[in-house]
């Protein structure tokens, strides 16, 4: 029998292949809601019922088990990065608020922000293009917060990208508390945003 292909021409996944996949992904995001990304990776294996083998023809290594964890996330980030481009906010608060969401996204998992980190110095890791995605939106919301007078000219989306993983970091902390994760905030504000724009994100 002729094997089912996708539109554009590539073999689809076998039906046992893609549920093995499903559960791997199922297994890992409880796994590593538990115990951290630095968990085993053998024993999601074990936790899905598959071999080790298996795991590793998937995902051949922890950051890419965790890139697609984070695709999985995608749609909440979209419509939160969609409803700040609306025009409802200011531009200052609408990079605000995607800074914001992106320490939540990068809180998803304790210890999430070091792979993180680490993939926006290097190109080889899985995680790479999904750093760069998200650096790339700031940019949107930064250079519009620039023009629109909020934010000073000598930030780059960089450096606030890896700001939002110190902040996600913080609040994960063992000893940090909502007033510690609540100050960097407004530290991380002052930052990157004119005295008018930080003034006023401060009544927030």
């Amino acid at each position: 029998m002729m094997q089912r292909t996708t539109t554009d021409g590539a073999r689809a996944p076998r039906a046992d292949a893609q549920r093995n996949r499903d559960r791997i992904l199922g297994a890992a995001e409880q796994y590593f809601s538990e115990h951290g990304v630095t968990g085993s990776l053998d024993a999601i294996a074990k936790r899905a019922g598959v071999g080790a083998g298996t795991l590793y023809r998937h995902f051949p290594n922890r950051e890419s088990l965790l890139a697609a964890l984070l695709a999985a996330r995608d749609d909440a980030l979209v419509a939160r990065r969609d409803d700040l481009r609306s025009g409802s906010v200011n531009a200052a608060d609408a990079l605000d608020g995607w800074l914001d969401a992106i320490t939540a996204w990068a809180g998803a998992f304790d210890g999430l922000p070091e792979p993180l980190r680490a993939a926006t110095a290097t190109s080889s890791s899985p995680l790479a293009m999904t750093c760069q995605g998200f650096i790339t939106t700031t940019e949107e919301f930064l250079r519009a917060a620039q023009d629109d007078g909020g934010a000073r000219r000598d930030v780059r989306a960089r450096d606030l990208f890896l700001a939002a993983l110190a902040r996600s970091w913080v609040r994960g902390a063992a000893l940090a508390d909502d007033a510690s994760a609540a100050a960097l905030a407004e530290l991380t504000r002052n930052g990157w945003a004119t005295t008018s724009a930080a003034r006023a994100g401060d009544g927030r």
